[in-house]
């Protein structure tokens, strides 16, 4: 893409993430560009917003909750108690001035991977699902969402956030809606289509 250098981009964010979520980036770009492939979308767009994803990931706690206040953002209640749900939002700021990203399309997958949101765009369903399948990831019916990734977008997104959703009340954790709207949104798609 214009003016942007990717190795430079690379070096910058391996300095600012722990190896582990650096690698996780670099796993989700390539996961999201394999499906970007198989759904039509831009690869560059793809891999730019796969590996941008977690730029904001090193602000925890606090330094999110700061951060957020600071660029004029208002963190629902559930966001302020679990501040690592901000990341995404986080992550969108830094990735415009930080990284260079201004194509609004990259920066909206990259505020809406964790929670998902109501009608996503084809590039913020990629990232979304890639962030959840890339090789790194291990978990119960992963394999079942990394076959229906390549099928059907909306039938992986109901796998995708009922998995979220389930991890969330075993742990005790506080749910976002947006999960929950995530999740309904793509499976009433599906019922539209009858194919659920």
């Amino acid at each position: 893409m214009d003016g942007i250098d990717l190795d430079l981009m690379r070096k910058k964010l391996a300095s600012e993430l722990t190896e582990k979520r650096y690698v996780h980036s670099l796993n989700v770009a390539d996961t999201a560009v394999e499906m970007a492939r198989r759904y039509g979308a831009d690869e560059e767009k793809i891999y730019l917003a796969g590996l941008l994803h977690d730029c904001g990931k090193s602000y925890k706690g606090n330094a999110a909750r700061e951060f957020v206040k600071k660029i004029g953002y208002q963190p629902d209640g559930i966001e302020l108690l679990q501040p690592g749900l901000l990341h995404g939002v986080i992550g969108e700021y830094l990735a415009r001035h930080e990284y260079g990203v201004a194509d609004p399309e990259i920066l909206s997958a990259i505020r809406w991977h964790t929670t998902g949101r109501a009608g996503m765009s084809v590039l913020e369903k990629i990232i979304y699902i890639a962030d959840y399948i890339e090789p790194g990831r291990n978990f119960e019916g992963i394999e079942a969402m990394r076959e229906e990734a390549f099928r059907d977008l909306d039938r992986c997104i109901v796998l995708c956030a009922g998995s979220t959703i389930r991890y969330v009340l075993e742990n005790g954790y506080l749910l976002h809606p947006k999960t929950v709207e995530t999740r309904n949104h793509s499976l009433l798609a599906l019922k539209a289509l009858n194919i659920s």
